[in-house]
């Protein structure tokens, strides 16, 4: 029943997220959608440690390489998606209130993704791996 719970509470802060990020480019006084960008960094962000975890040996090394590369990566592809709307805003592409917003949806998107792979990555019979 915890697994349920979990997941529960997970997809409602990623509503909330996505919430935060709508209200960035919906609202009546920014009215611009470039932010919405940065649903493929959201998208992309988890790729490199699945792949990285399939090609992962299993061995008791203290360091893996693989995945220490994956990890580089994810760390790269979020960063970018903090950078995205920052560098938008400082164009003047979408104004500061809108890049507020969508750092707060970054925010708690990314932290519902690092939720979902601490408590459905532990591979017991209630993972991830399993679908």
């Amino acid at each position: 029943m915890a697994g349920i719970k979990a997941l529960v509470g997970l997809s409602f802060s990623g509503a909330i997220g996505l919430t935060f990020l709508m209200l960035g480019c919906a609202l009546d006084y920014y009215e611009v959608y470039w932010p919405m960008f940065v649903l493929l960094f959201y998208a992309i962000s988890p790729i490199p440690y699945f792949i990285a975890k399939r090609v992962n040996d299993d061995t008791e090394s203290s360091s893996n390489a693989c995945l220490e590369l994956a990890y580089f990566f994810t760390t790269g592809i979020v960063v970018s998606a903090f950078g995205f709307p920052l560098i938008l805003a400082r164009v003047e592409v979408i104004k500061w209130g809108a890049c507020g917003l969508v750092l707060a949806g970054n925010v708690v998107i990314f932290l519902t993704i690092l939720g979902f792979f601490l408590v459905f990555g532990r591979g017991d019979d209630f993972s991830w791996e399993q679908w």
